[in-house]
């Protein structure tokens, strides 16, 4: 088996994998079970930070995403989508399925959004029902400034949709402190649980403009509002994934004492970067990286499916490629979660020095030895 050093999902604790093999009762009729995911859900309110219900849904973490924009858009809904990358542009998509008009405000996908720029924008163009950003956008690592986007969106009365999915628990995250209407998070990223749960919080504001919708929910699945009287009729609208909740119980209770962990995030972070740029290696993003992922420009000469062959083949480690406008152009570092860690990190740079050298590309230095002389 190989050491998963990807921008998720990320290597699991023992104590979730063994939680996850809990001998389980039925979810549709044990009370009990829906007091732990109501436990579950105020556990993860309170580390990001909001009074507001979090749902926990039986899917990965694009189910979030989507069915965000399910429960908000009404066909002819005119829906801004803050598109600095990959997943910011995706967003499109799920808007316009449920039949909304998404606008792109599209800017340069190596740095975050300039929020002055975008103030400049919203003072013309305000005129949408809720706007779509991503907090770190995995494609490319960049991580944009929600706590002045979301306050600055509801400043002309629009409502946030945020997706959070790689950032949250590597990065700081408040959301009633930031304004978010929607936050959207999975279990295997820095969460380091296994992957196949998404949850959301969800503000009143968002709740109530579901609940003024003209037109039906176009999904079952992806509707938010099914969820939202689970625990005073102690029902849920489908059978829950009860394994997968305790373990990711678990993972919540690791982050919560887990005290240090976005101060370390950031250390690594910078470490790692220092590390592959004295190397000679160029960073694909000009300014704003997150502290869960570096991305690398795939040196001339060699492919990105050749550094990760040779990574996972003759070291055991796993890395990642990207795809879509980023296809064969970079490959990328995880170092999220449980995978945030001075030990793992340091093994998987060894490697990659190793790995470069072998295929052609000479190191300029072993980044091994650069990562531990940044900590």
């Amino acid at each position: 088996m190989y050491k998963m050093m990807t921008p998720g999902p990320t290597m699991t604790a023992p104590s979730v994998m063994e939680a996850r093999s809990r001998q389980f009762g039925n979810p549709d009729v044990d009370e009990q079970f829906c007091e732990e995911y109501h436990k579950l859900c105020l556990s993860l309110a309170e580390l990001l930070h909001t009074k507001n219900e979090v749902y926990i849904l039986g899917g990965e973490g694009i189910l979030a995403l989507e069915a965000a924009c399910a429960s908000l858009t009404e066909p002819g809904d005119k829906v801004l989508v803050i598109d600095n990358g990959i997943f910011g542009k995706g967003f499109a998509d799920f808007v316009s399925l449920y039949g909304g008009e998404p606008e792109l405000y599209t800017v340069d996908y190596h740095k975050p959004v300039d929020t002055a720029k975008l103030e400049e924008y919203l003072k013309e163009h305000h005129d949408y029902k809720y706007a779509t950003v991503v907090h770190c956008d995995t494609p490319s690592g960049v991580l944009n400034n929600i706590e002045v986007i979301c306050p600055l969106l509801k400043k002309y009365g629009i409502l946030t949709v945020v997706d959070a999915v790689a950032s949250m628990f590597g990065e700081e995250v408040r959301v009633d402190d930031w304004q978010i209407d929607i936050i959207c998070g999975g279990s295997q990223k820095a969460l380091s649980a296994p992957p196949g749960l998404a949850f959301v919080t969800v503000s009143g504001e968002a709740m109530a403009a579901m609940e003024k919708r003209k037109t039906g929910i176009a999904s079952f699945y992806c509707n938010l509002m099914i969820f939202r009287n689970y625990y005073r009729d102690k029902w849920f609208p489908y059978t829950m994934p009860i394994s997968d909740i305790y373990g990711l119980a678990e993972a919540v209770r690791l982050v919560k004492e887990d005290v240090g962990r976005i101060e370390r995030h950031q250390k690594i972070a910078a470490a790692v970067r220092k590390a592959v740029t004295k190397a000679g290696l160029s960073l694909y993003l000009n300014q704003g990286s997150a502290s869960t992922v570096t991305v690398i420009n795939v040196p001339e000469g060699i492919t990105d499916k050749a550094i990760i062959e040779h990574m996972k083949k003759e070291h055991g480690i796993l890395i990642s490629g990207c795809f879509d406008v980023l296809a064969g152009k970079v490959f990328r570092l995880g170092h999220m979660g449980n995978n945030a860690n001075a030990e793992d990190v340091s093994e998987m740079l060894l490697a990659l020095t190793e790995t470069l050298n072998a295929l052609g590309f000479s190191c300029q230095c072993n980044m091994q030895e650069v990562f531990w002389g940044e900590l």
